[in-house]
């Protein structure tokens, strides 16, 4: 595919997508190239807008080659049933699973997703696991992922059977989910402190959360502000 491509002439565009097809499909199936497998499934399903192809590669990918990043897919098209898989919770809970374990670009927003399908007792025979929940959720927060802290931050602060109230642990993980651009983790910190709910007073600090929370809150609108301008 030398030379650039004029994308404002419909068939040097149609010959360049035609073209990445082919190479990707080459890099798949000849070259038995597991990051190559993923390119067409992606390619099948934004290009082709053929959803079963992708499905069925991605469930191959998966399976076979134990790609992070088509295991991470393959569960979300479980989630709802996308390219005529079955709408299967258990069978997304065990795709996100193994892309969380393997590691890569999607393995922390899977690590995620494990730990909210097993707090919401959405696998398991409907059975919540407050534990496995607490381990994915940490082990996201570990790397980075907001939501996570915040909801580890959530589960300490409510308490549960099995799962006792920390408001220590809870702070702790607010200020993290804070740290990394948590609105409701600066403002969750921010009331803990102002009030002294279960751990030291600390007005000064709660007064830093919450001018944390206004700041990420004016960035926020800002930036909905930018999009729709465009």
């Amino acid at each position: 595919m030398a030379g650039l491509v004029d994308f404002k002439n419909e068939e040097e565009v149609k010959e360049f997508l035609d073209n990445l097809g082919i190479e990707y499909s080459y890099q798949c199936h000849r070259e038995k190239d597991a990051d190559g497998c993923h390119r067409l499934a992606d390619y099948f399903e934004s290009i082709k807008r053929d959803f079963e192809a992708s499905a069925k590669l991605l469930k191959f990918n998966c399976e076979q080659n134990d790609h992070s990043e088509s295991c991470y897919k393959l569960g979300a098209y479980h989630i709802t049933g996308k390219g005529g898989l079955p709408a299967d919770l258990q069978a997304a809970y065990n795709c996100f699973l193994k892309s969380c374990l393997k590691g890569g670009k999607k393995s922390i927003d899977a690590c995620h997703n494990v730990a909210l399908l097993a707090q919401e007792g959405r696998m398991n025979d409907g059975k919540a696991d407050v534990r496995v929940a607490r381990d994915y959720y940490t082990k996201a927060c570990d790397g980075k992922f907001s939501a996570s802290c915040f909801n580890l931050s959530a589960m300490y602060m409510e308490g549960s059977p099995g799962f006792p109230k920390d408001m220590t642990r809870a702070l702790h993980f607010a200020e993290k989910a804070c740290e990394l651009g948590h609105i409701w983790g600066c403002a969750n910190a921010s009331r803990m402190c102002k009030l002294g709910d279960g751990v030291k007073k600390d007005d000064a600090k709660a007064e830093t959360l919450k001018n944390r929370a206004k700041d990420l809150h004016e960035k926020e609108k800002g930036a909905k502000e930018i999009t729709f301008g465009m």
